[in-house]
């Protein structure tokens, strides 16, 4: 999972962020860690993505999401359990 990073500076690339609640604000933010990078590369790799979380993983990240992850800027619903 590597995310777009060509248009950082563009403005128009984060309106939604104007918008956006705590828990997109959280997904933002966690998406861009190269640790969860990694923890979702793992899983990934393992086919676990549809599997609940180890809960190692869930305890180092301290957030459940129900869908699967999206980096294109999209704004997911009900992302948070």
């Amino acid at each position: 999972m590597r995310p777009d990073t060509s248009r950082w500076r563009a403005e128009s690339a984060y309106g939604f962020m104007d918008e956006a609640g705590v828990d997109h604000l959280a997904w933002e933010c966690l998406r861009r860690n190269g640790d969860y990078q990694q923890d979702y590369r793992d899983l990934r790799r393992a086919d676990n993505l549809g599997k609940p979380l180890p809960e190692p993983m869930e305890s180092r990240w301290g957030l459940r999401f129900r869908g699967p992850a999206t980096s294109d800027g999209r704004r997911p619903t009900d992302l948070l359990e």
